[in-house]
């Protein structure tokens, strides 16, 4: 008897395209590893830890069930990250360093690892952290009207 195609959130993922796989499992092996990376660096490693695991999880079907402990404390670390005044202006200090730290690095050729490639990843960094900050910032606060 052939299975009935379920639909909702219960339901499994299809299978994607061969192509679309590949692609899926490529960038989410990149976001992974950034986010990795960014576990020990200034950034929000979690989350990109997330996004990355939730790409891999729709080309490899059986890392889906890692997905939801990772969502889970992705989720309390971004709320953790808006939980006060001090944090968020913390963190909002540290994306506007990083964007100074990227333009000097960028511009200043006596410093290690000094040019536009070291420069770009820290601007890019600044940015990100900038803008999960306030989408972290409107989902917490956004929650309770």
């Amino acid at each position: 008897m052939a299975e009935q195609q379920r639909s909702g959130p219960e339901a499994p993922p299809r299978a994607a395209h061969p192509v679309a796989r590949v692609v899926l499992a490529v960038a989410g092996t990149v976001l992974v590893l950034v986010g990795v990376v960014l576990l020990v660096l200034p950034g929000p490693g979690l989350l990109l830890v997330l996004a990355g695991l939730i790409l891999l999880s729709r080309a490899v079907p059986a890392l889906a069930r890692y997905v939801e402990p990772v969502r889970a404390r992705a989720l309390q670390g971004a709320e953790a990250s808006v939980a006060s005044w001090w944090r968020i202006l913390g963190s909002v200090l540290a994306g506007i360093g990083l964007i100074a730290a990227g333009v000097v690095w960028g511009v200043v050729a006596v410093l290690p690892f000094s040019g536009w490639s070291t420069g770009s990843s820290l601007i890019l960094s600044g940015f990100v952290l900038l803008a999960l900050l306030a989408w972290s910032h409107h989902r917490v606060h956004s929650a309770g009207r």
